[in-house]
């Protein structure tokens, strides 16, 4: 049984669909041992504490900074001897000592084909720059932002009449379909990580 942790800071859509995915059996022999939380009030949280899960919140004011909380984050995350971390709009740059701690455990969803328009605002950045073609990527955390090793990507095509939210909320419902493809993949055993290569098993 591989342990699954989410970290998230707002509604947690994609934690949602996870955990869906687990609960149909689509995704066999995996459960979500804790989810965390740097926003008392976010919704996911709500959504995890309602259906019995670990749900923690860890507030980043109580630490002098950002290596300070990464290293309690790390510490709860081994006590539940997690295998699989998926960042699900967890809206923080974690540390490399959080990276090193994981490392090829640690995953993210962003709403773009990486490399391009990575970062904040990413759906803006693609209507701004006139792509006729944007998407989403969940991809292996290293320690830059939005730069790990590609494990699948969604394309989305851009219309005319896009605006950030019409093209968010179309690129969302793709994001719900490959973050749960990806875990499956890692929870199978299915993935093998060679430099920024990802080779993914039948």
């Amino acid at each position: 049984m591989k342990r699954i942790a989410i970290l998230l800071s707002g509604r947690g859509s994609n934690f949602k669909a996870i955990y869906e995915a687990i609960n149909s059996g689509f995704i066999k022999d995996a459960e979500i041992s804790v989810v965390i939380s740097d926003k008392k009030e976010a919704k996911g949280l709500e959504f995890a504490r309602d259906n019995g899960l670990n749900a923690i919140f860890v507030n980043p004011k109580d630490f002098g900074d950002r290596k300070g909380y990464d290293l309690e984050l790390v510490k709860i995350l081994k006590n539940a001897n997690v295998d699989i971390i998926c960042l699900a709009g967890f809206m923080r740059i974690i540390s490399e000592e959080f990276v090193n701690a994981f490392e090829n455990k640690i995953i993210n969803i962003h709403p773009s084909l990486l490399p391009s328009f990575p970062g904040l605002n990413a759906q803006k950045q693609a209507l701004e720059y006139g792509v006729k073609f944007t998407g989403c990527t969940v991809h292996f955390v290293d320690a830059k932002v939005d730069n790990g090793p590609i494990i699948l990507q969604a394309v989305v095509e851009v219309k005319q009449d896009d605006t950030v939210e019409t093209l968010s909320d179309r690129i969302l419902k793709y994001e719900h379909k490959i973050y749960p493809m990806a875990v499956k993949l890692l929870v199978e055993d299915k993935i093998k990580v060679e430099g920024r290569k990802v080779i993914i098993f039948d």
